[in-house]
């Protein structure tokens, strides 16, 4: 069960543990890219040391985000224009956590997560940014409390998963998409369980639920049921209530029945 929070209090303390932010580097100079880089001469010579540098990423994700409690993500594309309805959704939906006092958590960036921070920050709930190392970004959002800045993006997926109850997924590109198969794959594999995905926007995800129905199920590359791994809405507050289990499951596209 999902229990207030001091989200006032617990917000102000936050702010202190934002870490400081980077400039965007050149995909050389990121250590993401060197360890993924191939063939390399010096790799017995390098991978063993950072095996460390990974490790202390997890330990300081661990130790900074301990304790957070009951907290949501919400994802979305950083290209999202404040002017866009996904924005107002994006911030509504931040707003309803911290109204039910469940932390907003998201990539920390522009855009959709600007939005979903704001929205938390804006009504005195916890605000959590993991941000990523890129070449073009800036570093994490001014709506953020509590954040982190990571190198790898496993171990920031890992934080993802680990500290959320549930993933709100608002329209977004290749990082959004990657973020929500890694959940519907640790889903239907049961690694993770009693774990909601809901995406926002019928309109934006209509055809890839379309694809997936009448495409990869239908090919038997997915069971069926794996369609009622998510749910679909258009309405910000649906998805909170979805996400939180306050509301009714939606039935499964009729395809799949």
């Amino acid at each position: 069960m999902v229990h207030q929070r001091k989200s006032e209090e617990n917000a102000r303390a936050g702010q202190r543990n934002v870490e400081a932010n980077w400039p965007g580097k050149r995909p050389e100079d990121q250590l993401d890219h060197y360890l993924l880089e191939s063939p390399q001469e010096d790799v017995t010579h390098t991978d063993v040391w950072r095996v460390l540098r990974i490790q202390s990423e997890f330990v300081n994700g661990f130790g900074t985000l301990a304790g957070t409690g009951p907290a949501i993500a919400v994802f979305g594309s950083a290209r999202t224009d404040p002017q866009s309805p996904y924005y107002e959704m994006a911030h509504r939906i931040g707003s309803r956590l911290a109204e039910a006092g469940i932390t907003t958590i998201t990539g920390g960036g522009p855009g959709a997560m600007e939005a979903a921070n704001k929205g938390a920050a804006d009504n005195d709930g916890i605000s959590i940014g993991l941000g990523i190392e890129l070449p073009f970004e800036t570093g994490l959002n001014s709506s953020v409390n509590k954040g982190l800045n990571f190198r790898y993006f496993f171990v920031r997926k890992t934080m993802f998963v680990k500290y959320s109850q549930g993933f709100i997924v608002l329209p977004g590109g290749f990082g959004t998409l990657d973020e929500l198969f890694e959940a519907l794959t640790l889903v239907q594999t049961q690694k993770i369980t009693s774990f909601p995905i809901v995406l926002v926007g019928k309109s934006y995800w209509g055809g890839l639920v379309d694809w997936l129905t009448n495409t990869v199920a239908a090919e038997r590359a997915i069971s069926p049921k794996d369609l009622n791994l998510f749910m679909v809405t258009d309405d910000p507050d649906e998805a909170v209530d979805l996400v939180l289990g306050t509301a009714d499951k939606q039935p499964a596209p009729e395809e799949a029945v």
